[in-house]
């Protein structure tokens, strides 16, 4: 059973995969239109570290030998999900998730990503993008999470700053983290 914290914040995993070249994995959600990195819930009794080893297995098909750790997200970032997507007959009753994001470079080749791990998998494609894509494809809700992580581990991949942004990011766009408490 997933955690939750006692504002109705899931806690969950999200990772950012990386290669060589700097470019970073969306994966496509199963049967929908949409992109996003791959997420996931942490169990009770396990950590942000054991629940992103087992969430990279499950929905990427790797495991800890296909990864390097480069950092993780200080803190928690997190997301309230807009009211349509409350589902207020569930129970714990969810309001949005909290986070803590890993950023990972995969060793060696791409072709031992496979989406076939559990009987309902989260994609059905993949497909490497430049560091500020994400950002575009995912749902809107989750875009200021996504902008926060990319800046925060940013210095970790690149050795000066992250790439500028690009031509068609708003300017309304926060940069400021969004925190949730521990």
């Amino acid at each position: 059973m997933d955690h939750y914290d006692s504002n109705g914040f899931r806690s969950n995993v999200g990772i950012i995969l990386t290669r060589d070249d700097a470019n970073l994995l969306l994966g496509g959600r199963a049967g929908q239109a949409g992109w996003q990195f791959p997420q996931g819930g942490i169990q009770i009794d396990e950590t942000p570290l054991e629940a992103m080893y087992r969430e990279l297995a499950e929905e990427i098909g790797l495991g800890k030998d296909d990864v390097e750790v480069l950092g993780e997200t200080t803190g928690w970032l997190h997301y309230r999900l807009p009211e349509r997507f409350i589902r207020r007959d569930s129970k714990p009753l969810c309001v949005g998730q909290k986070q803590r994001w890993f950023l990972l470079k995969l060793l060696g080749s791409d072709n031992k990503l496979h989406f076939d791990n559990t009987d309902l998998p989260e994609f059905d494609r993949w497909r490497w993008v430049d560091y500020w894509q994400p950002v575009k494809e995912v749902i809107y809700f989750k875009r200021q999470v996504y902008v926060t992580a990319l800046e925060e581990l940013a210095p970790l991949l690149f050795s000066e700053n992250a790439p500028p942004q690009p031509r068609w990011w708003p300017d309304d766009w926060l940069t400021e983290p969004e925190r949730a408490p521990d």
